[in-house]
């Protein structure tokens, strides 16, 4: 079934406090070889997340502030602002963005694939109950699962999805996969059930695509047709 994030974060988090200083963040991710980090309180509760980016525009904004205006345009009001608060910030606290996007362990890993697409991040905290920081889920990590073999995906849709979940008899369903994409062949019982199939096949990690070839014998989405009744009208007899 389905894998979490779980399953696939790293429970060895390199995180920083908000006093942490901007040299020693910069020391942190040269020696890890990582691109992000999060920031945590006294409590482990996640803060913020500080990337490269971050330290990018820092060292920028220090490159505007202290560079002279004798031979460059002036920059805009606004600019000028940001980069003076930008050049001011010293601390992983000041730098971090915040609040950070964070999952829990028992979300999917497609779920959260999606929340880092949202986003446009590369990594997101993993959180316990208490939002207590337990591990960190990269892009590498989540690209792990979509690199399965199209019959690893094969397998589990046939055995986890159409024999255990659906409890349809062997052959019934015939799949194929190729690059991701699934493709159902067969005829169900129900029309009602060709959608929850899909759904299921859907959930099966590596896929990228379904498509519907399943047909049915008995359209049970549609309400019931009355027949005719039986009773014909009889002529009414008068008294004389």
């Amino acid at each position: 079934m389905p894998r979490t994030v779980g399953e696939v974060m790293t429970n060895d988090v390199v995180e920083a406090r908000p006093q942490t200083s901007f040299k020693d963040v910069a020391r942190l991710l040269d020696r890890h070889r990582i691109s992000g980090l999060p920031v945590v309180d006294h409590d482990d509760k996640v803060l913020g997340v500080i990337s490269e980016t971050d330290l990018i525009r820092i060292q920028a904004a220090h490159s505007a502030h202290g560079r002279g205006s004798r031979f460059r345009r002036p920059a805009p009001r606004r600019y000028t602002r940001h980069a003076s608060t930008a050049a001011r910030a010293t601390t992983a606290g000041e730098l971090m963005s915040s609040p950070a996007v964070t999952v829990h362990p028992e979300q999917r890993v497609a779920d959260a694939a999606r929340v880092m697409e949202r986003h446009s991040i590369d990594r997101l905290p993993v959180v316990d109950e208490e939002d207590r920081l337990i591990g960190i889920a990269t892009r590498r990590d989540l690209l792990r699962v979509f690199l399965r073999t199209d019959d690893e995906i094969r397998r589990e849709v046939t055995d986890d999805v159409l024999t255990r979940a659906m409890r349809l008899p062997p052959h019934t369903v015939t799949v194929s996969a190729r690059d991701g994409m699934v493709r159902l062949e067969g005829r169900l019982e129900r029309r009602s059930d060709i959608p929850l199939t899909i759904q299921l096949t859907w959930r099966v990690d590596g896929v990228v695509g379904v498509v519907n070839s399943l047909t049915f014998l008995v359209d049970d989405t549609r309400p019931p047709e009355h027949p005719p009744s039986d009773r014909t009208a009889r002529p009414r007899l008068l008294d004389n």
